[in-house]
């Protein structure tokens, strides 16, 4: 009689330890944005409405072990879809774009990064799309828009504006904190898929 082979439950293992490190990533980089960029207090946010909490994602994005965080986790939620450039309005998306270009690369899916202005410099090439190289163009192309914190979502549409200005497909926006308060329906509208690694509620 002939021997069955033995099962192989490597595949199975493989997906358990990626899921167990995302969820450890995930967690880890909650309690960097609570420590470094959460706080509690009066202000008045870029939408004009006041809140008593806010997120300052800069200390994160600028932070070794955070900026690397949020790539990875960034890079994981997107390396199924087929996107050439990831970009968004500065200056939130600087920092998130340079850092999720550079793991795409070491991780063998390259996605290029770009900035919109927000307003076009007035000298010189007059850009508002910046990083992209001399006969270099969004034209055709499909790009996920970054973003660090969502409120309305109305700084995401100007980077959504100058994109399909420059032809580009804007396939999806993505940000890392999503602050619940009308950004669903703001995409949902111009018929755009929203996604976040956070909800706002997360935090408080």
């Amino acid at each position: 009689m002939r021997a069955k082979p033995p099962i192989d439950c490597d595949p199975f293992w493989k997906t358990l330890d990626i899921a167990v490190s995302k969820s450890a990533s995930r967690a880890r980089l909650a309690e960097i944005i609570r420590k470094r960029s959460f706080g509690r207090g009066e202000i008045t946010l870029a939408s004009g409405r006041k809140s008593d909490f806010y997120f300052n994602l800069k200390p994160t994005m600028l932070d070794p072990e955070g900026a690397t965080l949020l790539a990875e986790l960034t890079y994981e939620a997107l390396r199924d879809d087929p996107f050439d450039f990831i970009g968004g309005l500065e200056m939130g998306a600087v920092p998130l774009a340079g850092a999720i270009a550079q793991i795409s690369w070491i991780k063998g899916h390259p996605i290029a990064a770009f900035f919109v202005r927000k307003k076009p410099k007035e000298h010189g090439a007059k850009l508002a799309v910046e990083g992209l190289a001399k006969g270099e163009s969004l034209q055709g192309k499909r790009v996920v828009i970054v973003e660090d914190v969502t409120t309305t979502g109305g700084s995401a549409m100007k980077a959504v504006e100058a994109v399909r200005e420059a032809g580009g497909d804007v396939g999806l926006v993505l940000t890392m904190v999503d602050r619940e308060e009308g950004a669903n329906e703001t995409f949902a509208q111009a018929g755009l898929p929203f996604r976040s690694l956070y909800r706002a509620a997360e935090f408080l």
